[in-house]
């Protein structure tokens, strides 16, 4: 059996990382996988660099490809479905964005290609290629306690996962705090930095932090919106980041619950 440890750069991967690295989670994994969408903000990839420095063992990082470019990319039907005809040229939906129809009704996130395609399928693709005769994997994924109902079976035969954070009840804050207590700087939020599942609070600290990123995410939601207005007209709705259906840049991020205003959070980001 080989370990492998799905990096996904955060703080539960990258503190679940370190603690084997340290022996306090064992055995010692044979190497850790990387998905990258090509979408995560600047400060991912240089925690990323700083990671590999201090494990033992290889990470690789694989890719599909850039899931920005990709979800703007003009196609052509290949057959005739409920959306259009044979040849007719539409955008496909990677990333869940939410609708709004022409009667005023918002709809729930729409597609939700980007973990399957842009994550999972990657790493399972580097595993096989690891794979010697009928060698079985066991899969770390750093999902921590506070978040156990995303915990999923594996839907291969050769691979089995393992969630060690929640074998050792580690929340999320318990990742924070054995980081500090063993000296490590504390790891950046990773996900793309236009994830329509980030929460106001997330939004908001994109915004102030990494200006030059919500600037980017301002664009790509407009240009989603005018390629998927142009191209896919039988969804027969306005597509956005942002789960009021309101542009991106119009949107008053500041402290809603200071308003007295309740923040939705979401729990459905990348598994």
């Amino acid at each position: 059996m080989k370990h492998v440890i799905s990096l996904g750069a955060g703080v539960q991967s990258s503190a679940m990382a370190l603690m084997a690295a340290q022996g306090e989670i064992t055995p010692m994994p044979d190497f850790a996988i990387f998905a990258d969408t090509q979408a995560e903000p600047k400060g991912v990839y240089d925690w990323l660099d700083w990671l590999e420095q201090e494990l033992p063992f290889p990470v690789y990082r694989v890719t599909k490809g850039n899931l920005t470019e990709e979800s703007l990319r003009i196609r052509a039907r290949q057959k005739d479905g409920k959306w259009g005809k044979e040849g007719e040229s539409y955008v496909k939906a990677l990333i869940p964005m939410f609708g709004r129809k022409s009667n005023g009704e918002l709809t729930a996130a729409l597609g939700r290609r980007c973990t399957e395609d842009y994550k999972i399928l990657p790493l399972r693709k580097k595993m096989k290629e690891k794979k010697q005769g009928d060698e079985i994997f066991c899969q770390w994924i750093g999902i921590s306690y506070d978040e156990i109902q995303r915990m999923k079976q594996s839907r291969v035969d050769w691979v089995e996962h393992r969630f060690p954070l929640i074998e050792l009840e580690m929340h999320r804050h318990h990742c924070l705090e054995w980081m500090k207590a063993n000296g490590y700087p504390e790891p950046p939020r990773s996900a793309c930095y236009y994830c329509p599942f980030h929460s106001d609070e997330e939004w908001r600290n994109l915004r102030n932090n990494q200006p030059e990123f919500f600037k980017k995410a301002i664009e790509f939601d407009r240009e989603l919106r005018v390629a998927h207005t142009k191209y896919n007209r039988g969804q027969q709705m306005e597509v956005y980041l942002h789960r009021s259906c309101v542009p991106l840049g119009e949107i008053d991020f500041d402290n809603d619950e200071d308003k007295g205003q309740l923040t939705w959070d979401f729990k459905a980001e990348c598994e």
